[in-house]
């Protein structure tokens, strides 16, 4: 009992702290974004691509949360100069307080879009609101079909997912279309995108939708 009164506090902390964090970055007029996904899946290219090429017309800030290095951080200082990593450690996750301490050292006021990378899995995550504006989870159909199915909760949580890895779907017996009806089939408002980021199928579909989420959270359009 005391361990669940301990995880519930926690979480209720957590929850705190998230609901600050968004309220700083909408008086930044910041839309964040949570890419969530197993390792592997193609979140850390997703964001190389998406923001080399929205950073066009946006402002483009990223924070890379990783369990030890600081490798994502540093790979994606080179398509972004606004980037911040973040180490946790032994945990398994981002967390809002991570997150409040990454805003303070970085330059708001020259960030349209904030992508944030969560640590690689599909678990953790889930319970841990960040302050993000909207959650998108990453899979790739080299992590099997069923894949999604086995891992409801997440997608419950999230406001679109990416399917990835399309291109090498039938090397691998792998179906995205299940994979796509897996994922509506939990929840039925996700925004779903058959991509492979490798070879750029997809993406400005995604950055067409991160663009009405912008406006729309940003601008009231």
């Amino acid at each position: 009992m005391h361990d669940i009164t301990l995880d519930k506090d926690i979480l209720e902390i957590n929850k705190k702290i998230a609901a600050n964090n968004r309220k700083i970055l909408d008086s930044h007029g910041i839309l964040a974004v949570n890419i969530m996904g197993a390792i592997g899946s193609g979140k850390t290219l997703l964001i190389e691509k998406v923001a080399k090429k929205m950073q066009v017309d946006y402002r483009i800030g990223i924070i890379a949360g990783d369990v030890i290095s600081e490798l994502d951080a540093e790979r994606l200082k080179r398509v972004c100069k606004n980037v911040i990593g973040i180490n946790t450690g032994k945990e398994c996750h981002l967390d809002a307080h991570l997150i409040s301490h990454a805003l303070k050292k970085m330059k708001l006021s020259e960030i349209d879009i904030l992508f944030i990378e969560n640590v690689g899995n599909l678990i953790c995550p889930v319970d841990f609101d960040l302050g993000a504006h909207k959650n998108v989870t990453v899979v790739s159909v080299s992590e099997g079909d069923d894949t999604i199915l086995k891992h409801p909760m997440i997608f419950l949580t999230s406001d679109a997912a990416i399917i990835n890895k399309i291109d090498i779907a039938k090397a691998l017996d792998s179906d995205p279309e299940k994979m796509k009806n897996d994922a509506l089939k939990i929840n039925p408002n996700l925004k779903v995108f058959l991509t492979s980021v490798k070879k750029d199928i997809g993406i400005d579909d995604f950055i067409s939708w991160l663009e009405n989420c912008y406006k729309s959270l940003c601008h009231g359009l």
